[in-house]
């Protein structure tokens, strides 16, 4: 009976209008601090058997609220030492003239992150993470300044992370 309650239908309908109850909220919170968490820690840790949380991270993964897992990596021990944004301007606000510019930065492995902004007198920001100087001007000379429909550039070198985290704040979550 418990079965045909997770059914792949009533899955389906529960994640087409999910609501997360506190449990939901806690696996969420586990999962960003250690998404290695075996099923068995993690229902543990919020106090629910294996097998009803095995079946909330499928609805929740289902629902698309969880995206994937990754790695994270320690950038200066892979010589990965000098982090960047760059602000870029474009000549022109079109569709295809941003979309030739995003489908071109997503080839560069050193672009960890670009983002269309607006408040600013760029367009974009990207965050590079690169081994060094000579390295940053190789990409910023060969690669993004040649893209079709860039301007200008702006650039500015991060001395000291301060705080970083990938976890998203889950406070405002009610249940």
């Amino acid at each position: 009976m418990e079965y045909h309650q997770f059914s792949s239908l009533n899955i389906a309908k529960r994640c087409a209008s999910m609501r997360m109850d506190k449990l939901d909220k806690r696996i969420l919170q586990e999962l960003q601090n250690n998404g290695a968490i075996t099923n068995l820690e993690l229902s543990e840790k919020i106090g629910l058997s294996p097998s009803p949380c095995a079946r909330r991270v499928k609805q929740l993964q289902e629902s698309g609220i969880i995206k994937g897992q990754v790695t994270l990596l320690d950038a200066s021990k892979l010589e990965l030492k000098l982090i960047a944004l760059i602000q870029i301007s474009m000549d022109r606000h079109t569709p295809d003239r941003f979309e030739v510019f995003e489908e071109k930065v997503r080839t560069f492995p050193e672009v960890i992150e670009c983002l269309l902004i607006t408040g600013q007198s760029a367009d974009y920001q990207l965050k590079v993470v690169i081994p060094d100087m000579e390295y940053y001007q190789e990409l910023l000379l060969n690669k993004i300044t040649k893209i079709e429909g860039v301007t200008d550039v702006h650039s500015s070198f991060i001395l000291r992370e301060v705080h970083s985290t990938t976890e998203l704040p889950l406070n405002h979550i009610t249940s």
